[in-house]
């Protein structure tokens, strides 16, 4: 479903990514571990467009999106849901979730099936649908950020680090929804450094470090390597 090849990005004379290639199956749950300031983002924004790369391509379905811009590259069915979540604090719960679905705004009954499927998958925004986004917990503002990327319809969700600043209980809430957007349909690509949790519900993952593809493999191998298990597991 997508496939970098060679992606390289250069930021003046620093290399923020160098040689990557990676591929998601439709379909699958894939985690993309690493630190802090490994390349995760970076390499979530080359896809979604708002990076140029300095080499390489991205294909999506067979068709290259290499150079697209951010708005095409969301109706072909890639979507983001950025790290630090990136709400409009001030507007209410309904009105974030509606941004969310602006590619498809001339598709009324489409928007409205969409939020009633966000509502569903997230009862509590319905709850606070008239709230401000400012207004909520975390964890209530990471699943509006969620809910927000799912009113786009994407074939493929990018997620960054969405459990990133939650409590225990709350993240292991967020994994089990991550895992049911996945079992609905949608492709997943999850950025984490929580790699205890990540690794349980994820099918395959890849490790980064320093903009560089070091490790990859089914998440059984992952769990079990000695390197990541100190790196990320603290075990």
């Amino acid at each position: 479903m997508l496939k970098l090849s060679d992606v390289t990005i250069k930021f003046g004379g620093f290399e923020a990514l160098k040689n990557i290639n990676l591929e998601v199956h439709e379909g699958e749950l894939v985690v993309l571990l690493g630190a802090n300031g490994a390349g995760k983002s970076t390499l979530f924004k080359t896809i979604s467009g708002l990076n140029k790369m300095t080499s390489g391509d991205i294909q999506f379905n067979g068709n290259s999106i290499s150079g697209a811009a951010p708005d095409r590259i969301v109706k072909t069915g890639i979507v983001q849901c950025a790290e630090g979540k990136k709400l409009f604090s001030e507007m209410s719960v309904q009105e974030n979730l509606m941004m969310g679905g602006f590619v498809h705004r001339r598709k009324k009954a489409q928007l409205k099936q969409s939020l009633e499927e966000t509502y569903d998958l997230f009862p509590i925004l319905k709850e606070k649908k008239d709230d401000a986004a400012g207004s909520l917990s975390g964890g209530q503002q990471q699943m509006l950020a969620i809910g927000r990327a799912l009113m786009a319809k994407p074939k493929l969700i990018m997620l960054d680090e969405p459990s990133i600043g939650l409590a225990p209980l709350i993240v292991e809430q967020m994994f089990c929804v991550i895992q049911s957007i996945n079992r609905n349909g949608t492709t997943v690509l999850l950025a984490e450094q929580n790699a205890n949790a990540a690794l349980k519900i994820a099918s395959r993952g890849y490790v980064i470090e320093n903009g560089i593809l070091v490790l990859q493999g089914n998440s059984k191998e992952l769990f079990n390597n000695d390197d990541i298990r100190k790196a990320y597991i603290g075990a």
